[in-house]
């Protein structure tokens, strides 16, 4: 553990982020507690400098220079209470690697968070976009979140009803330069049972011989789907899905469907979720592309990067898959990836 933040000047972040776009900051931070994330965001306030935070980078789109100071969390402390009746509260640091998270409970048998294996980023990064796959969510499981306050550089405890969580979306995401989140607490169980309600789930666990009686088969299972669905970023650099899949009214998904019978969707309590792959691939945009960016052949929601571009040639392509789903379907895609301003 340091004794002071590490900051190093000029620092390349094309290895930071899983799009593998080049990008330098003025100023990178490492911070190893929550105390020295409050000694960053007083340094940084008092050079009148911004204060950006980057996890593993995996859902981020960087510009070829930020102006600022770039913060990265490597508190990668997993801790366990002992346990009451079937419940564990977990407190996990911010720099903890997700995935590593997911196995380290399942090794435990400990449920909650099993379908959320192979989800690339850090555990920080986890509620801002409150992340969510095959059934499961993190606000299902997360207790309460840790975070610096930036106005006023203290240490701040946010239980979850104060958190926001939505559908891939949080305060946390809605108030960027808000909060520097430093841990997160979760209560997994010893006495669950598994989600099986996704296409593929079942047929994935026959195929590996397995029951899905234990959350180890479940991690297996979701692992080997998520790997054939979507491009490893260490082979084809993207940041996983792009846009969020829309959710609209009844009345307008009626609509939809007697002009589009084959449109999926999908009834959740604010309306009917829409699949934007589907109106994407419809577009004609899956496997398109243009100069070194494109569209995953395998995934239409994936935007990849072959290399030699910027973020700026990403976002434009983004901006036209956006402009094309509107016009063909009368629907606003939002994009998932943040992208930080630098003044």
């Amino acid at each position: 553990m340091m004794d002071a933040p590490r900051w190093c000047e000029e620092f390349d972040l094309v290895e930071g982020n899983t799009l593998r776009l080049p990008s330098r900051a003025r100023w990178l931070v490492h911070a190893a507690t929550a105390q020295q994330v409050v000694a960053v965001v007083d340094e940084s306030r008092a050079r009148n400098l911004e204060l950006w935070v980057l996890g593993e980078g995996s859902n981020v789109v960087l510009p070829p220079r930020l102006e600022t100071v770039v913060l990265h969390s490597i508190d990668e402390r997993i801790e366990a209470d002992a346990g009451r009746h079937d419940c564990v509260d977990v407190r996990v640091g911010a720099g903890v690697h997700w995935d590593r998270l997911v196995h380290w409970a399942a090794e435990r048998g400990l449920w909650g968070i099993e379908n959320l294996a192979y989800i690339p980023g850090s555990a920080g990064a986890a509620p801002v976009q409150n992340i969510g796959a095959y059934g499961q969510e993190l606000a299902g499981t997360c207790l309460r979140v840790e975070a610096v306050e930036r106005s006023s550089g203290r240490i701040q405890t946010l239980e979850r009803d104060e958190c926001g969580f939505g559908y891939r979306d949080s305060r946390f995401r809605r108030e960027p330069t808000g909060w520097v989140i430093t841990a997160l607490e979760l209560r997994l169980s010893r006495a669950g049972c598994p989600v099986l309600d996704y296409p593929g789930i079942a047929a994935t666990l026959a195929e590996l011989n397995l029951v899905g009686d234990v959350p180890m088969d479940m991690v297996r299972a979701i692992t080997m789907l998520r790997r054939r669905k979507l491009p490893d970023p260490q082979s084809l650099p993207n940041a996983g899905s792009f846009f969020k899949n829309p959710v609209v009214s009844e009345a307008e998904f009626r609509r939809l469907h007697a002009d589009h019978p084959e449109l999926p969707g999908t009834v959740v309590p604010e309306g009917v979720k829409l699949s934007a792959a589907w109106m994407i691939d419809r577009c004609g945009w899956r496997g398109l592309r243009r100069g070194g960016v494109g569209v995953a052949p395998s995934h239409a929601l994936v935007l990849v990067h072959y290399g030699g571009a910027d973020g700026s040639e990403l976002l434009a392509l983004a901006d036209d898959i956006r402009t094309s789903v509107r016009q063909r379907f009368g629907v606003e895609l939002e994009q998932e990836p943040l992208v930080p301003q630098s003044r």
